[in-house]
């Protein structure tokens, strides 16, 4: 897959695909209605060009590469947008089954920006996730270096930001393992997390939004998340701190 600069990396998690799921086709489809002009009828080939899909829907159906669906993208290399999904062996949570990941990405310019709450939500809606995030690159790679374990990831987070378990130590896959700039919670994982709380998410309920299916996409600030700016820094330390729930960090 190709990695693009200036990008918005989009990830939610979701009960594995089964039998004739048509998941994979309503991603597509809900991620090309929430963003104006959107149309993912392109690959790429092993030397990274472009190759046109005449019968996508048809490939997207009859390619459950890896579990999932195969990569689809825009055919602008100036403002690219990607898609695809795949089935991870491993579980969100202790002793929990293998599950379906959405990965895709946006160019963070003003329609990306604009569009991206949209995507987020159509993205989880059309993949029945549990939870997921938007978040820009730079701000992503800082918060993955949260999850850490005595044993097997040993050290200290970057920015003061706290230690996020490792997905064996959650307790069950409704649990965020962590935050990003938007944040889909399905309504089970909003219950799980105990949000909203009109008295204590005031702020964040500002920024937020319910989905068609009772869930939320909430933004945790207006501009994309920046963590060299201590006003952005901040927010995201209040949010771990107001759901400690998030990344297995609430006493049992």
């Amino acid at each position: 897959m190709a990695v693009f600069s200036d990008e918005l990396g989009i990830i939610v998690y979701a009960p594995a695909l089964v039998g004739e799921d048509r998941r994979p086709l309503a991603i597509v489809h809900g991620m090309e209605g929430a963003l104006p002009g959107l149309r993912l009828g392109w690959t790429f080939s092993e030397k990274e060009e472009f190759i046109v899909l005449p019968h996508r829907d048809e490939w997207v159906a009859a390619n459950r590469t890896d579990g999932g669906f195969p990569y689809l993208c825009n055919d602008d290399r100036n403002r690219p947008v990607t898609l695809t999904g795949w089935e991870n062996p491993n579980g969100l949570a202790a002793r929990s089954p293998p599950h379906f990941e959405v990965h895709g990405s946006l160019y963070l310019d003003a329609a990306g920006i604009a569009a991206a709450a949209d995507v987020l939500a159509a993205i989880g809606e059309g993949a029945r996730a549990f939870w997921g995030h938007a978040t820009p690159s730079n701000a992503a790679v800082v918060i993955s270096q949260q999850t850490r374990d005595p044993v097997r990831k040993p050290g200290s987070p970057p920015r003061g930001l706290p230690v996020l378990k490792l997905a064996e130590h959650i307790r069950s896959p409704e649990i965020p393992h962590r935050l990003g700039w938007l944040n889909y919670w399905s309504a089970a994982t909003a219950r799980a997390i105990g949000f909203p709380d009109p008295a204590r998410d005031a702020e964040l309920l500002s920024r937020s939004r319910r989905t068609a299916t009772g869930g939320w996409v909430v933004n945790l600030t207006d501009a994309p998340l920046d963590l060299d700016n201590p006003a952005h820094l901040d927010v995201l330390k209040r949010a771990y701190e107001r759901f400690p729930e998030i990344g297995g960090r609430a006493a049992p």
